[in-house]
């Protein structure tokens, strides 16, 4: 019989084995599927003109970039310069890659990250009001207005958005993060100004999906067993919902915001590009464009990261929502 503490390393080693595998296989289709891609990376980086170049000079070009070499060979040198945490060079613009990454993920996290918070805090709210309403008319209202919404394209609605507010309003700034040559206060006031309408948009489509789970899974709550004990029993309403069903609720809810952090993080493409921010979104649709195969594997591996790390804290802090996950854990 192991110990407590034995119980929950061991646990905890489960976990990270399995992560581990995980990541192995994703670093190995993060190599493959991009070379299965149709076109060819040095002539996408000369266009038009490499029909009539010679030959030998753009095999020279992929000699110099390794991509004369054989597959395999290839994807050994990737995972050894993953080991020494060299994602190597842009094809396109002759630029580190990790300098790239590095320059656009802050811009991309600024996005996103207050999307998801405001996104999922808004839905646990209407959610858990339209849940406990079930067939009201706010919850009627609530739930056909934000299923329209779910079910509209992401970069229609941002390009309305933006036709709306930025373009005939003038309220808010037709793209870019920031108007420039400003320092302190104003400049945090600017950049606020400049990413308020795309946290909003982003903010709405986060919020539509989660709602959604949230407000069924209360309802089905709500029908089970336990609650009509607990209504038997003479516990208050308010005692009910919070102890009993959004209790229940959390876990889900926490494993929709973490998978929903590293969705959002791909999801910020089409209103990065509708709104021209240069954040992660516009790297990987450029890189895709031109077939900057270390540029693509770099980003993509920066949002498996942040999606594993997100999911691995997930699972850690499901005990803490519903005690007996914790319980489940240690009668390993």
């Amino acid at each position: 019989m192991l110990r407590p503490n034995s119980k929950t390393t061991l646990y905890i080693s489960n976990k990270v084995f399995r992560y581990a595998i995980t990541i192995f296989i994703i670093l190995t289709l993060n190599f493959f599927i991009p070379r299965m891609m149709p076109g060819d990376p040095m002539t996408n980086m000369l266009g038009e003109g490499a029909r009539w170049m010679d030959k030998a000079y753009l095999d020279e070009l992929r000699a110099e970039y390794g991509l004369d070499r054989p597959l395999h060979e290839q994807y050994l040198t990737y995972l050894s310069s993953l080991a020494r945490f060299d994602l190597g060079y842009s094809i396109n613009k002759s630029l580190k890659v990790k300098d790239l990454l590095m320059e656009r993920i802050f811009w991309t996290l600024l996005l996103v990250f207050p999307s998801v918070i405001i996104g999922g805090a808004v839905a646990l709210i209407l959610g858990s009001f339209a849940g406990f309403r079930q067939g009201s008319m706010m919850d009627r209202l609530m739930t056909s207005l934000l299923l329209l919404l779910y079910s509209s394209p992401s970069f229609l609605f941002a390009m309305i958005m933006v036709s709306i507010f930025s373009f005939h309003l003038g309220w808010f700034p037709l793209g870019n993060f920031a108007s420039g040559k400003m320092h302190g206060a104003s400049y945090v006031l600017d950049v606020a100004w400049h990413l308020f309408l795309p946290i909003a948009i982003l903010s709405l489509f986060e919020a539509t999906y989660t709602y959604l789970v949230i407000r069924n899974s209360i309802t089905q709550i709500l029908g089970e067993y336990f609650i009509f004990v607990a209504r038997a029993k003479g516990l208050s309403n308010r005692v009910i919902e919070l102890q009993h069903v959004i209790r229940n609720v959390l876990p889900q809810f926490i494993s929709i915001m973490a998978l929903n952090f590293g969705f959002m993080v791909s999801g910020a493409l089409i209103i990065e590009i509708v709104f021209s921010l240069n954040g992660m979104g516009t790297l990987i649709y450029d890189a895709v464009i031109s077939r900057d195969y270390p540029v693509m594997q770099g980003a993509f591996l920066v949002l498996t990261f942040f999606l594993i790390a997100a999911n691995f804290a997930a699972d850690l802090l499901y005990g803490i929502a519903d005690p007996r996950i914790a319980d489940a854990k240690d009668s390993i």
